[in-house]
């Protein structure tokens, strides 16, 4: 691991300016975030789009999937460029990274739906998808290695929470696209072909990108190490294959990087997601409320590493876990009250129970997305309340009962699946799905969040303190995992648990919560997972993790 640093000691430093080589970096990795999360983004229109094979549901968790096929892919290309950058250098390597992802990006905007051309239309999706992953897995590390070992002693945490930055900028720039395309285009020609264009214009973020990223040199750190030829010959080995570097990259995948991940993931895509698809807020308000959070928070990300130049990184990210531990629940239920007043009344005055025999109901979601979740009553009543996005408990009723929904005072007969066939099974089901929206809409259940209604300074309040949890763990987590590893394989070493965390911890947070809620029918119990993830981090970050601000970066 890197050493603390020597009296004297110094990073070499290279003729390029700290403002160039912090704003080329940036820049170019804020332009590959914007290509990775404009999937994020239309993870609605997309369903509509490409997994319009199977039912309502299973087609948001499908595309949500997609989505994660992403993360999925991200330390394999954490282990192929990683070592790639230790090898020739950090410059070349993420060149060639964003390369792929801008090209990955544009071609998306160009493919056909699934109308066009049925089931090859979400293949190649999902192709396009892993494509981008790997090659965000390989660009993280390389700008974060490159900026901080241009960076003076005591502005490490400073210099890298610029690059830290990039992924809410990223993620920022997009939103403010979608949003104007869809203002500019109006909804329906957006949901038909507009979602298209901020895809395709990425080609011209790909080629400034690809120029701002040229100007740069090499990092003097590594460039020292190469001409002394003390460079790895194997960095694999040498990263993962060595007890001693390996014990550290799972202390920091579990000590840091997992926590940091799920607390990124809600406070921005679950956050999103959760309002749009579960409190039933249009796209455009959703996207405006979060951009707005965002730009309020961002600041926070330059502030709290500076922070821990002062303090140390290990103090802030764990009071970021910790926060985030103790208060989503209660945010999350406040931003209920907050953008869908309504069916928080509705939650509070009429709660909606389904009563069935536990082995009568099904898992609700269909890997195979033909399921129509109608062969038994309970499928019947639980698909139905899944779709509308209705939490409900479930009764334990005795064997052989015919499955019913309580709402409020009014109970729902369901459909006896047994002794029906054909379009007489049709009819019912069709009838019983009337009858629980009239008995919904009767006792308040909204069938989308009034506009009117929502307490917007308030959503947005929310919003910002779910972001600010969001800069404390993730602005100084860079300099963390810069510090925590020798210069000869830092690279390699530092990507693959940061790729881990980010791409499987928090990258399948959004299809994991969404189907525990499916599965549970609590609309909140899907933050089981980042809870959870959060207090493990917390746990094993305070028994293990070292502090490693006054380290030095030459090895």
């Amino acid at each position: 691991m890197a050493t603390s640093a020597p009296a004297g000691a110094a990073v070499p430093q290279a003729k390029q300016s700290h403002a160039m080589v912090i704003g080329a970096s940036s820049l170019g990795t804020i332009f590959e975030w914007y290509d990775f999360y404009l999937y994020g983004l239309l993870a609605t229109v997309i369903s509509a789009q490409f997994f319009s094979g199977v039912n309502e549901t299973t087609g948001f968790i499908f595309a949500l999937a997609a989505f994660a096929a992403g993360f999925a892919v991200r330390p394999f290309g954490a282990l192929f460029f990683g070592r790639i950058g230790d090898l020739v250098g950090r410059k070349n390597t993420f060149l060639v990274t964003m390369g792929i992802m801008g090209l990955s990006t544009f071609i998306v905007g160009l493919l056909p739906n699934y109308a066009s051309i049925g089931v090859a239309a979400p293949i190649c999706l999902v192709v396009l998808r892993l494509l981008q992953g790997l090659a965000l897995g390989g660009e993280y590390g390389g700008a974060a290695t490159y900026v901080a070992e241009h960076a003076p002693e005591g502005k490490r945490g400073l210099f890298t929470s610029f690059i830290q930055t990039t992924a809410t900028l990223g993620l920022f720039a997009a939103l403010l696209v979608v949003i104007g395309v869809r203002t500019y285009l109006g909804e329906e020609a957006f949901l038909d072909w507009g979602w298209r264009v901020p895809f395709l214009i990425s080609i011209i973020l790909l080629g400034v990108s690809m120029w701002i990223r040229m100007q740069l040199a090499e990092s003097p750190v590594f460039k020292e190490m190469k001409d002394a030829g003390k460079t790895s010959k194997a960095p694999l080995t040498e990263a993962f294959g060595k007890w001693p570097n390996l014990k550290i990259v799972i202390i920091a995948l579990i000590g840091a990087v997992a926590g940091q991940a799920v607390v990124w993931y809600t406070g921005q895509f679950y956050a999103l997601f959760f309002l749009e698809k579960t409190l039933k807020v249009d796209g455009a308000t959703t996207n405006i409320l979060i951009a707005i959070a965002l730009a309020c928070a961002t600041p926070l990300f330059i502030f709290f590493g500076w922070l821990s130049d002062k303090i140390g990184r290990k103090p802030i990210i764990m009071a970021g876990c910790a926060l985030a531990a103790l208060t989503y629940f209660p945010l999350f239920g406040a931003l209920t009250e907050a953008a869908n007043p309504a069916l928080a009344r509705a939650q509070a005055t009429a709660p909606v129970s389904v009563i069935a025999h536990g082995d009568d109901c099904s898992f609700q979601f269909d890997p195979v997305g033909k399921n129509k979740f109608d062969a038994q009553s309970c499928d019947v009543a639980k698909s139905y309340l899944a779709k509308a996005s209705v939490s409900y408990t479930n009764v334990e009723a005795p064997a052989g009962t015919i499955a019913s929904i309580k709402i409020g005072d009014t109970v729902i007969p369901g459909v006896d699946t047994k002794a029906l066939t054909g379009d007489a099974k049709k009819a019912a089901i069709t009838a019983f799905q009337d009858n629980t929206k009239a008995a919904l809409t009767a006792v308040g259940y909204p069938a989308k969040a009034d506009p009117e209604q929502i307490n917007k300074p308030l959503v947005v309040l929310i919003l910002f303190i779910l972001a600010t949890y969001v800069t404390m763990v993730y602005g100084p987590i860079a300099a963390l995992l810069v510090e925590l590893f020798p210069t000869r394989i830092r690279y390699t070493s530092m990507s693959l648990p940061y790729h881990i965390g980010n791409g499987w911890f928090g990258g399948f947070l959004p299809t994991t919560a969404f189907a525990m809620v499916a599965a549970t029918g609590d609309i909140y119990y899907g933050l089981w997972y980042p809870v959870v993830v959060a207090i493990i981090t917390l746990v094993a970050g305070i028994l293990f993790l070292p502090e490693t601000r006054n380290r030095a970066l030459t090895d």
